[in-house]
């Protein structure tokens, strides 16, 4: 029954009231019981992007609330924070005392020299790595993987690995159960090699479970790594590193094959996803505070299908984020979109199919084995934000939008509303979903083979009392699928979750309208 919300605590404003509590308004009043769990993007002071430059850990931004806020979100959700591990502000504590060669931060910091060979190095950004500062101890660059003002630690130094032991510490404290290890995949740094995903990188990581689990023993950690599907999978060790990974190549995949009408690669990647072993398992989202990632469709995806959902996506309304090559070029790194303008159309243009498309991406999510998470502009159908991303000139602002509340919750009331309608047939899955044992994170699941307009997975409970066959129609056409096809036990009793119908088990077929999707169960 586990689902996440994803959000920044400034999503809903609300007169002078602090946005941590206008949010747990929300999430008390309007989600009626459809959620347990809340990831709180970064709450900390920070000096640039949108909370990920973290000047201080250890407090929460005054503009959103107090430790006593967050401690009452905790009390009434499984609340999940960012642990920001690889960087922090360059007009933080620790680096200010960096630059004047004091502690805490002196060697807090990683440096190199500009002539070291770098050339192998990937990251998702296109400005310069190294960045030139004067420090008390002469010109120093410091290594800036995503930006100049986010300087990455050293965790060659014991003490900037007892620092965040302590943060650790301090948000066990205050409620939080699930860490989520921010751009974990470049923590760790040597020269001549691409600085990802490197062994002692994996080997933090597993310190930081064995802390983690020794303090509180049901406390998570989730890995944030955007990158291939393989590598991504690596982070769950041998069961001894991340609780769950993000299923990063989902989103991308998912977009695909209802743009596309054809569920081909969705289907091979499926097929391809190795069970998570109990006690882990997977995080399947659609969308998040990011972008739609292409990494991970890195041998997936072929590079016309590729270009041509990006060209959809620009089509849409969407924007393009890059990263520097090391021959000097750029490649798109991710599509900066809404979710609901992702789903629009199909590859032929804009149609009338836009809800019935964004429900049944939804449907499809809930369906699959891991735990589902819903980025709060998905919950409310929330479109691309032009004015946002103009202001503040960051293509992700695009879906970063922050709502008036009193003008939500007209909206929410507005039967009429495609953001009411949305937010509405969500909750009700959600709550269908929470019913159902064949939906744990760790039930078996089975692709199954309908055709390429048809996408489809069988899931069983682990008591094998309950079998789900979750059936998608992904084209913008009605569609036919033989029951011999899903292979009913004729002895038992069948129907539609969705619907609430009971099948007929003296049909030939099921007729599915577009986008429509099944939850066919045994009862």
């Amino acid at each position: 029954s586990d689902a996440v919300v994803i959000t920044y605590g400034d999503t809903f404003l609300s007169g002078t009231e602090k946005p941590l509590k206008t949010l747990l308004r929300f999430m008390d009043e309007k989600t009626d019981g459809s959620v347990n769990s809340l990831h709180l993007l970064p709450f900390f002071p920070y000096s640039s992007d949108d909370g990920f430059a973290v000047l201080d850990f250890s407090s929460v931004n005054e503009a959103l609330g107090d430790w006593h806020d967050i401690e009452h979100i905790a009390q009434h959700y499984r609340l999940m924070s960012d642990l920001v591990i690889n960087h922090c502000s360059s007009r933080s504590f620790w680096f200010e005392n960096f630059l004047k060669g004091l502690d805490p931060g002196r060697n807090y910091f990683f440096t190199t020299d500009p002539s070291a060979d770098l050339s192998e190095v990937i990251r998702p950004r296109t400005n310069p790595l190294l960045r030139p500062v004067e420090t008390a101890e002469g010109t120093r660059y410091v290594w800036c993987t995503f930006s100049e003002d986010q300087v990455d630690l050293d965790f060659r130094n014991p003490d900037v690995l007892e620092q965040f032991a302590s943060i650790i510490r301090l948000y066990l404290d205050k409620g939080i159960r699930i860490f989520r290890l921010d751009a974990i995949a470049f923590l760790w740094k040597v020269e001549g090699t691409s600085c990802l995903n490197l062994p002692e990188t994996h080997e933090v990581v597993r310190l930081l479970r064995t802390l983690i689990e020794h303090a509180e023993e049901s406390a998570v950690i989730i890995t944030e790594t955007n990158i291939p599907n393989r590598e991504n999978l690596a982070y769950f060790g041998n069961n001894n590193e991340a609780h769950w990974i993000y299923n990063f190549s989902l989103p991308p995949l998912l977009v695909n094959a209802l743009i596309t009408g054809n569920s081909h690669y969705l289907k091979q990647w499926l097929m391809a996803m190795p069970p998570a072993q109990n006690g882990t398992t997977y995080f399947n989202f659609i969308a998040s505070h990011d972008g739609i990632g292409l990494r991970p469709v890195e041998g997936l995806l072929s590079e016309e299908e590729e270009q041509q959902l990006i060209d959809t996506m620009q089509s849409f309304g969407g924007r393009i984020s890059w990263r520097a090559l090391d021959n000097g070029g750029n490649k798109p790194y991710e599509v900066n979109i809404a979710l609901y303008d992702a789903l629009k159309g199909t590859v032929k243009g804009p149609d009338k199919w836009n809800r019935e498309r964004f429900i049944c991406a939804h449907a499809i999510m809930l369906g699959l084995e891991g735990i589902p998470a819903f980025y709060i502009h998905s919950l409310l159908a929330t479109g691309n934000d032009y004015h946002r991303m103009e202001h503040t000139g960051h293509n992700r602002s695009i879906n970063r939008h922050q709502w008036d509340y009193d003008t939500l919750e007209t909206i929410l009331k507005d039967e009429n509303n495609h953001h009411s309608q949305i937010f509405t047939e969500l909750k009700r899955l959600l709550k269908i979903r929470g019913q159902q044992t064949a939906f744990h994170p760790n039930a078996v699941q089975f692709t199954l083979h309908l055709g390429d307009d048809i996408f489809g997975f069988w899931r069983q409970s682990i008591s094998r009392k309950q079998s789900i066959f979750c059936i998608s129609n992904i084209s913008d056409s009605r569609t036919e699928l033989a029951l011999s096809s899903i292979n009913l036990v004729t002895t038992n009793s069948w129907k539609d979750l969705i619907s609430d119908i009971t099948i007929d088990m003296e049909a030939e077929s099921l007729q599915l309208a577009p986008y429509q999707t099944l939850w066919i169960s045994n009862t």
